[in-house]
């Protein structure tokens, strides 16, 4: 080696500065905290048992509720039931695995009961099941880990890391420690917007014989058929369709907290929300657009994230509690000295093999997709 500096014969673990970088980017990547370590290249989880405090009975005969399985899942006998939109409160006395059977437990104020039930169905509540002294196992509602599992294959990145030796004549930023530290940060920089771009559109392939491994995104995992979608059919993102997306990550189980967009959309829901709109500066983030809107349908707060890599045409409402980055045991990101024989200056490696991690995403995730651009509204928001 022609040069040297003090950590030349290290190899440093990164991950610790990559996930500084990570937090502080204001983007969907920051969504991603670290989970455990991937033991092999396809990384598997089980998938956690989600469900929405609702059932949607297909019709009502009787007092006896056709509903999905799923739905019927959801209940015991003595579960207490509300209608949708109505305060007549109901109690479930027998459940099978197409439908269940109720009474009226007390009207509220309302003139609704058994008999008067629509037939076309709705939309009922799970408000509680109230146990009696002394119960046994099982007596409760239950809530586990599905027994189905998804998987996210591990992705390898490589940055390669060069100092001529011009570069260190020079002697412009400081030693050859302060240089190669600065080239690095530049490195990690680069590498957390290509996990943010794989993160988004990343595609899932099992790595084989002559076949690279890829890391599924976002859209990957939650774009599919059982992914849950709004069409705005080229109208404006607005106040609407974000409570549309957010009832129907809630009406899932989920809890939707962010509004994932980009930045011309972020600005049209600032102009909607632009006389209530709380601005929030957190002390550990810099530069993010970080404007908290409450929804209609919780009365909680929504982050609205504006990434300039989301599609302008398209927003998503979602719940990142389930997202997690993991890296492969044992291959973490680190860097190390690779400078050949002869060579004139120092080239270190920064290598690092990982994948994410999407739990639940078909229900912590709903797609807002033909959206107006977003330029064509804001100029229609200038000229009116």
């Amino acid at each position: 080696m022609l040069y040297s500096y003090s950590f030349s014969n290290r190899k440093r673990d990164l991950s610790d500065i990559l996930s500084t970088v990570i937090r502080d980017e204001p983007r969907f990547i920051s969504n991603f905290k670290s989970v455990p370590d991937a033991r092999m290249r396809k990384h598997e989880w089980l998938e956690d048992q989600m469900e929405g405090r609702s059932l949607n009975a297909s019709s009502i005969s009787g007092g006896v509720l056709d509903v999905a399985a799923a739905d019927a899942a959801k209940v015991k006998v003595g579960t207490l039931l509300a209608l949708e939109g109505t305060s007549a409160l109901f109690k479930v006395t027998a459940a099978a695995s197409s439908n269940i059977t109720v009474e009226l437990a007390s009207a509220n104020g309302s003139d609704l009961t058994v008999e008067t039930l629509p037939a076309s169905g709705g939309i009922f509540k799970v408000i509680s099941t109230p146990m009696a002294e002394g119960t046994l196992n099982g007596d409760g509602e239950e809530h586990y880990a599905h027994s189905k599992s998804e998987f996210n294959t591990t992705q390898i990145f490589r940055k390669e890391i060069v100092l001529s030796g011009s570069a260190l004549a020079v002697n412009l930023y400081g030693s050859a420690d302060n240089q190669l530290n600065r080239q690095t940060a530049f490195a990690l920089a680069d590498l957390a917007r290509d996990l943010n771009r794989v993160a988004l559109f990343g595609r899932r392939v099992e790595p084989g014989a002559g076949v690279k491994g890829e890391a599924g995104g976002l859209y990957c995992f939650a774009a599919g058929e059982n992914g849950m979608c709004i069409d705005a059919e080229g109208h404006n993102i607005d106040s609407f369709l974000i409570n549309d997306g957010a009832q129907a990550v809630l009406g899932a189980g989920a809890e939707p907290t962010q509004i994932l967009c980009s930045p011309g959309q972020a600005r049209i829901i600032s102009n909607e929300y632009r006389n209530n709109l709380q601005i929030l500066r957190s002390d550990d983030r810099r530069g993010a657009y970080v404007a908290v809107i409450i929804n209609d349908i919780n009365g909680k707060g929504m982050t609205v994230m504006a990434d300039p890599d989301v599609p302008d045409t398209e927003a998503w409402v979602i719940d990142p509690e389930g997202f997690g980055l993991a890296n492969l045991q044992g291959r973490a990101i680190t860097d190390e000295d690779a400078t050949p024989s002869g060579f004139d200056g120092i080239r270190r490696l920064a290598l690092g093999e990982l994948t994410f991690e999407f739990r639940n995403a078909g229900q912590r995730c709903c797609r807002i997709k033909n959206l107006r651009n977003s330029a064509e509204a804001l100029a229609a928001l200038r000229n009116s």
